[in-house]
This record gives structure tokens, sequence and C-alpha cells, in this order.
């Protein structure tokens, strides 16, 4: 089985600094759903692994948060494209949980839910601890300059294994290019 992970936040979407806590305020990235489109029909099994700790912060509930994750899902689906599970992270930063990245909770999680191994999974995030989390992992870590991410790659700091890409577009294009 060939798997991604995927970050939501600046790689799927537009990013805010004041959360996303709407429906109405998820805003697919140009290309990013034809993106994951690409990834489906070249057979990947498409996993989201967010950080939301705007759940906690009480700036969404739960029931919103299922409803943009459903307008995400949705939009692929109307353009080829699945999204084969969703896990998110509902803690604050300093909360001490496991799943939060840069810990690697989240991802033991998709190992569990997938029965696979990730070493060599490749995990794209806008983020360091994006990375972080997907190294922890044993997961190739993608950043893509889309969301934070260039202001990811200009503090530095990023896992001597990185890639790092234009957008997921650009990703999905070299994945299948190897496929």
């Amino acid at each position: 089985m060939k798997l991604i992970i995927l970050d939501r936040d600046g790689v799927i979407n537009h990013d805010s600094d004041a959360f996303i806590k709407t429906p109405e305020e998820w805003i697919a990235i140009p290309g990013s759903l034809e993106a994951i489109a690409r990834l489906t029909q070249c057979g990947y099994r498409v996993v989201v692994a967010s950080n939301q700790s705007g759940i906690a912060r009480g700036l969404l509930d739960t029931a919103t948060f299922n409803a943009i994750n459903d307008k995400m899902c949705k939009a692929a689906a109307r353009v080829g494209g699945r999204i084969d599970a969703v896990f998110f992270c509902p803690h604050t930063p300093d909360a001490g949980c496991d799943c939060r990245k840069p810990a690697a909770g989240m991802f033991h999680q998709i190992a569990q839910r997938f029965s696979c191994d990730l070493r060599g999974v490749p995990a794209v995030g806008d983020s360091l601890r994006d990375l972080q989390a997907a190294v922890a992992a044993g997961a190739t870590p993608i950043l893509v300059l889309t969301g934070k991410g260039k202001k990811t790659r200009s503090t530095g700091g990023l896992p001597d294994n990185a890639l790092v890409f234009a957008d997921l577009a650009s990703v999905a294009d070299s994945l299948q290019a190897v496929t």
C-alpha cells in the first residue's frame, strides 16, 4: 500500500493565524485538490494529520471541525480525489499530549490504523513541527512553500533529509514521476 500524510492548513487549504473556524473560511490552495486526485489515481491512500488547537481554545467545536473536513473531502472527491482519513490533535501546545506535532503520536495512530510501517512514507507539511513529527515516525519529511512554508525554510533547522517543493501539486508531480 502506498500512503501519503498531509498536513491540512497551509498544505491543502489557505492557513490563517486566526485559525480556520468555519467551513466558509476553508479555501483550497489552487491545485491542491487536483494534486490529491492525482495521488489517489496513482494508488496513494491520502491521510491528513493536523494540529487543531482551535478546538481546545474554544474557537470551534468538533461538529464544526467535522463540517470543515467534510467540505474538504467533498471538494477533493469532486475532482476525482479521495481523503481516506483525517487525524487531528485538538490540544493546545502546553497540554503535553503525545499527539500534537512535533510529537509523532498522530503518525503512530496512522501506522496502527493502516497496519503499515511509515519508513519512507511521504509526509507533507508547511511547518518545522510537521517535518519533525515525520522524522520521529520514520517518514520522509517534505516541506511545501505554501502556508508558512517559506518562513519555515528561511528560519532554517530543517531535517537533513527534508525535501522542499513549491506546493502540493509539485509534490504530486514528483511522486507521479517515480510511480
